[in-house]
């Protein structure tokens, strides 16, 4: 609900329903103002996790901070435009979340979604939040609990999806700077820069052919790998993947490359991955050496890439990948995946462990088990073979 008209009830409530812990999504420039640093400042680029402040409550009218008419005086202070860093004892028992700027656009998250909403409703951008659990074993609550609740209690449901889909519709989050003419080694193709209006990031997409009404496009959506795609390291596959795609698409006579920049290392930066990449040679796979430097195993978000695929005019594609969090990491967006095209590429003695962690713990599909080197420079599926839909997103 609205910080701003929270009530000891309200808290009650939400203690009593939830998991205990009351949370208050917030903007960065509120935490700021009220100097509320983030509890774990090296984990802010993790977009899987939400950003929790060092806690707090208010100094005026509260006892021990703990009870709900306590928590509820803190939460409103929380949402005063007039409230001052000296108002608050820290730590304490309310937990501020640090609002993603672009919302549930930047970030498929609650503390996004909630704030978004009240921005929507033109209220002040602070929520109240609290998890629901299970009231038998403590686990997060099954969608039929969540349901049965909101008809004991009048609470209306909706998905972050519902909210993804209705913000998309309305806002648009990148603008589109240049095209150019790019002549390739490959062939022909259209080069497309956007600006990010979250970051100021600039991103390309490649374009071949006429889109038409963008129905069965192939396309690819390839993060940035310095290393990979520009000195053709052997440590990975990416840039064999991104020769392999632009051979397709210019065979196909059709098709979109979206290539996101900010994505190094699966979203950790040049610097982290080539730490990263010192712990692989220690021993850790791909996986352990991210979350070994306190990353997420994969940071990426591809929010962007689909409001770019939009702008170019796509509506159902054929999508060039192994990885399946791709699919799911561009749900909301008013796109349909009607089929995968498998990015086959040589695995070598550099790179063979490296898909292999990928393929086990990150779900990676590259058709079956790792095999000895391939003898082809480059596996090429075919791309008139047509799969039937499986995601709608």
């Amino acid at each position: 609900m609205a910080a701003s008209y929270v009530s000891s009830k309200a808290v009650a409530f939400m203690i009593k329903h939830g998991s205990g812990i009351v949370s208050a999504g917030m903007k960065e420039e509120d935490l700021e103002r009220l100097n509320l640093p983030l509890m774990s400042p090296e984990k802010e680029d993790d977009s899987s996790a939400p950003s929790f402040t060092i806690t707090v409550d208010a100094k005026v009218g509260t006892s021990t901070g703990v009870s709900a008419s306590d928590r509820a005086k803190t939460c409103l202070a929380l949402s005063s435009p007039n409230s001052r860093a000296e108002d608050f004892n820290k730590p304490g028992h309310v937990f501020p979340l640090k609002y993603r700027n672009g919302g549930v656009l930047r970030r498929c998250g609650h503390t996004e979604a909630s704030v978004d909403l009240l921005m929507l409703a033109g209220l002040q951008p602070v929520s109240v939040l609290s998890a629901i659990v299970d009231k038998e074993d403590g686990s997060m609550a099954s969608m039929a609990n969540l349901r049965k609740m909101a008809l004991d209690h009048s609470i209306p449901i909706i998905s972050i999806t519902d909210l993804i889909r209705y913000r998309r519709k309305r806002e648009k989050l990148v603008e589109r700077t240049a095209i150019s003419r790019l002549p390739t080694k490959w062939g022909l193709f259209q080069a497309y820069c956007y600006r990010s209006k979250l970051d100021g990031m600039e991103h390309i997409a490649i374009v071949k052919g006429d889109i038409g009404n963008g129905q069965d496009v192939l396309v690819r959506v390839h993060s940035e790998c310095l290393t990979g795609d520009i000195f053709g390291s052997r440590r990975c596959d990416c840039g064999n993947q991104l020769d392999l795609a632009m051979q397709l698409i210019e065979k196909a006579g059709r098709g979109v490359i979206v290539y996101l920049r900010g994505h190094e290392g699966r979203g950790i930066g040049l610097g982290h991955k080539l730490q990263a990449y010192n712990l692989q040679d220690e021993g850790h796979d791909t996986v352990e050496a991210n979350l070994e430097l306190g990353f997420a195993a994969d940071a990426r978000d591809y929010g962007i890439g689909a409001q770019i695929l939009r702008d170019i005019g796509i509506r159902t594609m054929r999508l060039m990948t192994n990885n399946p969090a791709k699919f799911t990491g561009l749900k909301g967006y008013g796109l349909a995946v009607v089929g995968r095209v498998p990015v086959l590429t040589p695995i070598t003695e550099e790179n063979k462990r490296y898909l292999e962690a990928k393929r086990i713990k990150m779900g990676h599909i590259y058709g079956s088990d790792l095999q000895p080197s391939l003898p082809e420079p480059l596996i090429k599926p075919s791309i008139d073979d047509k799969p039937e839909p499986r995601h709608l997103i």
